[in-house]
């Protein structure tokens, strides 16, 4: 049997729920994996793993289980087990295959198909992991703006607020924490190409040299961001994990959205302060932005 593609909750903000157990299989760690119909887990992207997998509870006739991790896995045309991460040999989305969060567990917990499954995320760890998530794409967005008279010529691409993409364009990695989002960027040839310029001009002092001033810059947009407590939505064509999602948030400068899989906040009154502290390499190469919400 195929199993359907789960359905989520987690883009509402959902942090608990019920659903009927549809299988059980051995991961090849030892662990097993749990596939429920619905879910409000956040699980582990396989493409693009920048947020952490939601952990929590499974209760299943009055046992509490421990899921320690959570991961996307993915189901064939001719059934099987479930493929996780690199071993999916198809795009994310692929109509054709099933799309599931595996609920894992360290045990095998028994006979338990067909049985209902009370879902619980850990919600304090959830809400620092969505206040990370919602703080690294204003960062970019302060970033754009702040470096917008880095660019010589026009790239090509411009985010929600009209300004140069280069969060897009530079992007590396992009990693969260219930800590803080670390964002790194590569200063290369394609960007310079593009137009983007980390040397003095006649008008602008070099990127190593102005780090102070832009940070200083990204800091004050965030800070006022906050302070207009503006609402957060996550955008959701359909209940299914691959469903592709838009975090919407309503800053004064007007609507912005980013295409985006994880969780976050509902409305930024729920920060106290958002701040980043901006890294270049020695050779200009690498730019890191380490963006730590604190929350109210």
């Amino acid at each position: 049997m195929t199993l359907p593609t789960t359905h989520v909750s987690f883009p509402a903000g959902a942090v608990t729920g019920e659903s009927p157990v549809l299988a059980v299989h051995p991961l090849a760690d030892g662990r097993y994996a749990v596939v429920t119909a619905a879910t409000p887990f956040h699980p582990l992207d396989h493409t693009w793993p920048d947020q952490p997998a939601d952990l929590g509870t499974l209760t299943v006739d009055g046992a509490e289980l421990a899921v320690v991790d959570c991961l996307t896995g993915a189901v064939g045309p001719d059934g099987g087990a479930p493929l996780v991460g690199a071993d999916i040999p198809v795009r994310r989305g692929d109509e054709e295959w099933s799309w599931l969060v595996l609920h894992v567990l360290a045990a095998d917990p028994g006979d338990v198909v067909g049985r209902g499954a009370r879902l619980a995320v850990d919600a304090e760890r959830r809400a620092a992991l969505s206040a990370s998530h919602s703080g690294c794409h204003l960062l970019a967005l302060a970033l754009n703006a702040a470096l917008a008279p880095r660019w010589r010529k026009d790239p090509g691409r411009a985010d929600a607020l009209g300004h140069p993409d280069f969060d897009s364009l530079a992007m590396a990695t992009s990693v969260m924490d219930t800590e803080a989002s670390t964002d790194t960027y590569r200063i290369g040839k394609s960007l310079k190409k593009k137009g983007f310029t980390v040397d003095a001009t006649d008008d602008l002092p070099a990127l190593a040299e102005a780090l102070p001033a832009v940070t200083e810059a990204v800091n004050a947009q965030l800070a006022a961001w906050v302070a207009a407590d503006a609402a957060v939505r996550i955008e959701v064509p359909g209940p299914e994990l691959t469903a592709r999602r838009q975090w919407h948030c309503e800053l004064p400068e007007g609507g912005a959205q980013i295409f985006c899989g994880g969780t976050h906040l509902h409305h930024l009154g729920e920060l106290a302060e958002l701040r980043t502290e901006l890294r270049l390499s020695e050779d200009g190469t690498e730019l890191v932005a380490v963006t730590r919400p604190k929350r109210a």
